[in-house]
C-alpha cells in the first residue's frame, strides 16, 4: 500500500515526540521554543532520503542528537535576545494537566501535556540551568538527566569527551552552590497553603515568618504587563511588596488564588475573572520560602487553562 510507509513514519515520529519535548523543554525552558525545536527535528528527518533514513539504526537517538543541536543553537542566540528582554526573564512554567483534568475539562493537545513532570523541571532547577553557558547546560542535562555518554555529547556540542566531562562537572557545582541546604520538614504544599492564607489575609507577621530573611522575589512581565523590573530582596521588603499587590488587587475587584502544581511542585495560580494572569513558583528550604518566582508575561501562560 502506498500510504503504509508514510503512516509508519508518522507513527514513529509521534512516539518520539514526548521524549524530544522532554529534552528540548529542559534545555530551553520554553514550551513554545521546545515545540519549534521538535518540529525542526521532524523537518530534518523528512528531508533525508530513503537511503539515509534506512541507514539510521536508532531513529530516536538520531532525533535526540538533532534536537539537542538545534537547542544548543537556540540557547546561543537566546543570550542576545535576553539582552533586549524587558525586565527579568524566567522559564515558561508548565501545569500538571492531569491535575487540571480533575477540576475542569482541558484541551490535552497542548505540548505541555506530553512533558514528563519530575524534579528536573522544577522551576528552581530551570533557573539555575539558565545561569549556565549553553554548552554546560547541554552537557549536564544530557549526561546527568538523560544518561547520554560524554562521547555522544561531544558529537553534539562539538568538543572533546573530556571537555564535556568538565562542562558537566562545572554545571554540577553550580547546582550544588545555588541550592539551599536544609530540606523542608513539613510538606511544601503546606508552606504554600500557609503563604496563600497569610497573603490573602494581609497578615504581615505570618508572611515575614514564612519568608527566609534573605528571600528573593522575581517577577517576569516581559514588558507586556506590570511587573517589578528588578528582584525584591529581604523578608520585610517582599512582605511590603506582597501587601501592596493584595491591596491593588482588591481595588481592581480581587484575584482568585488557587493552589496548583507548577513544574511538578506546589505553587499558586492567580485568576482574574476566570483568566490566568500569574503563576507563582517557590523554592522552599527549612520550612521557609527562599525564592518566589512570578510569571506574568501572557505569552508564557498560554499552556495554563482558564476557568470555564
Amino acid at each position: 500500500m502506498p500510504n503504509e510507509r508514510p503512516a509508519a513514519m508518522t507513527d514513529m515520529l509521534m512516539r518520539e515526540r514526548g521524549a524530544l519535548l522532554d529534552v528540548s523543554y529542559r534545555l530551553l525552558g520554553s514550551i513554545t521554543e521546545a515545540e519549534d525545536a521538535v518540529q525542526e527535528s521532524f523537518a530534518r528527518w523528512y528531508a533525508l532520503s530513503d537511503a539515509e533514513r534506512g541507514a539510521i539504526a536508532n531513529p530516536g537517538a538520531w532525533m535526540t542528537r538533532v534536537v539537542s543541536r538545534i537547542c544548543l543553537d537556540v540557547l546561543r542566540s537566546a543570550r542576545v535576545r535576553r539582552e533586549r528582554y524587558v525586565g527579568e526573564w524566567l522559564p515558561e512554567p508548565i501545569p500538571d494537566t492531569a491535575e487540571w483534568h480533575r477540576h475542569q475539562s482541558v484541551d490535552s493537545a497542548d505540548p505541555a501535556d506530553r512533558i514528563t513532570l519530575d524534579e528536573s523541571i522544577d522551576l528552581a532547577f530551570l533557573v539555575i540551568l539558565d545561569a549556565m553557558t549553553p554548552a554546560e547546560r547541554v552537557a549536564f542535562l544530557l549526561h546527568d538527566v538523560f544518561g547520554y555518554s560524554f562521547d555522544e555529547i561531544a558529537e553534539i556540542v562539538g568538543r572533546s569527551s573530556g571537555a564535556c566531562r568538565q562542562l558537566a562537572s562545572s554545571a554540577r557545582r553550580r547546582v550544588r552552590d545555588a541550592r539551599p541546604g536544609a530540606a523542608p520538614t513539613v510538606p511544601r504544599a503546606d508552606v504554600v497553603h500557609d503563604f496563600k492564607q497569610a497573603w490573602q489575609a494581609k497578615d504581615v507577621a505570618a508572611l515575614v515568618n514564612l519568608l527566609d530573611p534573605t528571600v528573593v522575589a522575581v517577577a517576569d512581565g516581559g514588558g507586556r504587563v506590570t511587573a517589578s523590573p528588578e528582584p525584591v530582596t529581604g523578608s520585610e521588603q517582599v512582605t511590603r511588596f506582597l501587601i501592596l499587590l493584595a491591596e491593588l488587587a482588591e481595588r481592581a475587584g480581587g484575584l482568585d488564588l488557587v493552589e496548583r502544581t507548577v513544574n511538578g511542585q506546589p505553587g499558586l495560580v492567580a485568576f482574574d475573572r476566570g483568566m490566568v494572569v500569574a503563576v507563582y513558583a517557590f523554592e522552599i528550604a527549612a520550612d521557609r520560602i527562599h525564592r518566589l518566582w512570578v510569571v506574568r508575561n501572557p505569552e508564557k501562560l498560554q499552556a495554563w487553562p482558564n476557568e470555564r
